[in-house]
């Protein structure tokens, strides 16, 4: 999806159990979640990437709806977001983020299984680098996706905060 010229981007920054998380939504929906200590500078250089012609404004209140399905996803009283998600990917890697919704809460699955159920079993790799590509943390939920063999891989958040959010699922 091409931006419109001279568009708002909103963003504010949260806490998601110990981790710092920056939440950035256009008018159209939420675009980019971040988390870990250099999320501000991450989510300004993806700006500059996807959406350059849009201008940041820390807006706390409108981002207050995104903020509150995350503290409800923390507090384990959401197991789906539900507010509009608005993706800047190839077509590919759109199709795998969609895909990541499948997967339930609590549960896990391989880059394998994932690449399978996309009718695409040659394309691990692929699936992995899109999957990596996720600008949107949690609410795109690629924290459930786990190596072959079950050990934890690659989060852009980090791995320790990959299996805070795999416990408090379970925990839930």
């Amino acid at each position: 999806m091409k931006p419109n010229n001279n568009e708002t981007m909103y963003w504010t920054e949260s806490i998601l159990e110990q981790f710092p998380l920056v939440l950035v939504a256009t008018s159209r929906g939420l675009c980019y979640a971040g988390a870990g200590t250099e999320a501000s500078n991450e989510f300004i250089q993806w700006a500059k990437k996807h959406l350059p012609s849009h201008t940041l404004v820390r807006d706390d209140k409108q981002l207050r709806p995104y903020t509150e399905e995350f503290a409800a996803y923390e507090r384990g009283d959401l197991t789906m977001f539900t507010l509009p998600l608005d993706y800047y990917g190839t077509a590919f890697q759109r199709s795998v983020w969609t895909a990541l919704h499948a997967i339930p809460y609590g549960q896990t699955c391989s880059y394998t299984e994932l690449a399978v159920q996309l009718q695409r079993p040659d394309a691990v790799r692929a699936v992995s680098t899109a999957i990596g590509a996720n600008p949107i943390l949690i609410a795109v939920p690629c924290h459930r996706v786990i190596g072959k063999n079950g050990a934890l891989t690659g989060y852009r958040g980090g791995l320790e905060m990959k299996a805070a959010l795999l416990e408090l699922e379970k925990e839930s």
